[in-house]
């Protein structure tokens, strides 16, 4: 099994798209949102994509609203406030369920083969967002669920998923990562 046995999701538009288009190529595939403290990755994120992307690394992001309803907008909000603030230009994906039980299959997928591994407290965004989790939502910290916006799967050119780095990782603490599979 492979993240393109997973083939059906749909563009932010609404159009069917298949993950196996990105077969043989280096993924980021990252859970967003507008309206969150880690928004501000998308800037790094497109600079990732923008010095590698000749290389074969592709970034998807799938906007989620399951996280303190930070993405409530429409598609068209999304693309657009992605475009102006950020100048995103890799792919964006429909609004997606990202944990629990009804949870789009490639998010579960993920989930299990690379699990929780829990939040690096040393550094100042991973300790205030367990400890936000541990008083708010406790039940979020258990099982390998995605825990917030913006936790990114590093996936090899086979489709392998080979690392989960959690909202709190900055992109570009992922590029000798990244790096190593190009």
């Amino acid at each position: 099994m492979s993240i393109y046995d997973y083939h059906k999701v749909r563009t932010l538009s609404g159009k069917p798209a298949d993950l196996g288009a990105y077969e043989g190529k280096v993924l980021v595939i990252v859970n967003t949102a507008s309206k969150c403290g880690f928004t501000p990755q998308y800037a790094d994120l497109q600079k990732l994509y923008d010095k590698y992307k000749d290389r074969g690394l592709e970034i998807l992001g799938f906007p989620c609203n399951q996280f303190g309803e930070q993405e409530p907008g429409s598609a068209s909000d999304v693309q657009h406030f992605c475009e102006i603030n950020y100048g995103v230009t890799f792919p964006l994906f429909e609004k997606t369920l990202v944990r629990g039980p009804h949870a789009h299959p490639l998010f579960r997928y993920l989930t299990e083969q690379a699990p929780f591994e829990g939040f690096d407290t040393s550094s100042a965004s991973g300790k205030m967002l367990h400890a936000f989790l541990s008083e708010k939502l406790p039940e979020y910290l258990e099982g390998n669920d995605i825990k917030w916006n913006f936790t990114k799967f590093l996936i090899d050119r086979e489709g392998n998923v080979v690392r989960r780095f959690e909202s709190p990782v900055e992109p570009l603490d992922m590029e000798p990562a990244i790096e190593a599979l190009l």
